[in-house]
C-alpha cells in the first residue's frame, strides 16, 4: 500500500519546512525565497498526487465491494448494500459466508475470492484514512503557507520591474549625460570663440 512511501515524502516535506523556519532571521535573501517557493510547489504537486491517489483507491474499493456482491449472488447469497457495508466494517467476512460453507453448490473458490476481496478492502480503508490525514495536514500547511508564497512571489515580480525601470532609467541618464557633454562642449567652443574675436577686437582698437 502507500502509507509508507507517503509517510516518508510528509516527512521529507515537514523537514523542509522546519529548515526554513530555522531560517527566519533572512526571510527576504534570494535564497530563502526561492527555496521557500520551491517548497511551496512541492507541496501543492504532493496534494493533488495524493487527492489523485485517494480517488484511486476509492474507484477500487468500490470495484472489489462490487464483485464480493456478485460472489455472494453466485453463492445464492442475496445482499444488501448496507449489509455488505456492515461485513466490511466489521472486519469479518464470515458473518456472511460461515452459513453458506455446507452448501455443496457454492466452491471454495468462491468463497476465498470473497474472503481476499474483504481483507483487500480491509487493507485500503486504513490506507485511505492515514491517507486523508496526510492530505488534511498538508493542505491546512499549503493554506497557511500560500498567501506567504504569494507575497514573496508578487515581491520578486516587483523587484523584477524596479529593476528593469531602472535599467530603462540608467540608460537614459548614460544618453542625457552623453547629450550634455556634447552640449557642454559647444558651449566651452563657442565661448573660446568669443574670446578670441574679444581679443582681435581689443588689439585693433588699442593699436
Amino acid at each position: 500500500m502507500s502509507g509508507e512511501p507517503d509517510a516518508r515524502i510528509s516527512m521529507q516535506m515537514r523537514a523542509i519546512e522546519q529548515s526554513l523556519e530555522q531560517e527566519g532571521s533572512t526571510p527576504h535573501t534570494v535564497d530563502a525565497r526561492i527555496r521557500r517557493s520551491q517548497h511551496s510547489v512541492l507541496s501543492r504537486k504532493f496534494v493533488d498526487v495524493m487527492t489523485e491517489f485517494n480517488e484511486a483507491q476509492t474507484a477500487f474499493r468500490d470495484r472489489s465491494k462490487g464483485r464480493i456482491q456478485r460472489q455472494l449472488e453466485i453463492t445464492g447469497k442475496t445482499t444488501t448494500d448496507e449489509e455488505l457495508e456492515t461485513m466490511l466494517e466489521s472486519g469479518n467476512p464470515s458473518i456472511f459466508t460461515s452459513d453458506i460453507i455446507s452448501d455443496s453448490h457454492v466452491t471454495r473458490q468462491a468463497l476465498n475470492e470473497i474472503e481476499s476481496r474483504h481483507k483487500d478492502i480491509m487493507r485500503l480503508e486504513t490506507s485511505i484514512r492515514e491517507l486523508h490525514e496526510m492530505f488534511m495536514d498538508m493542505a491546512m500547511f499549503v493554506e497557511t503557507q500560500g498567501e506567504m508564497i504569494n507575497n514573496i512571489e508578487k515581491n520578486v515580480m516587483n523587484a523584477a520591474d524596479y529593476v528593469e525601470h531602472a535599467k530603462e532609467e540608467t540608460k537614459k541618464a548614460i544618453k542625457y549625460q552623453s547629450k550634455a557633454r556634447r552640449k557642454m562642449m559647444c558651449v566651452v567652443i563657442c565661448v573660446i570663440i568669443l574670446l578670441v574675436i574679444l581679443g582681435i577686437i581689443l588689439a585693433t582698437t588699442l593699436s
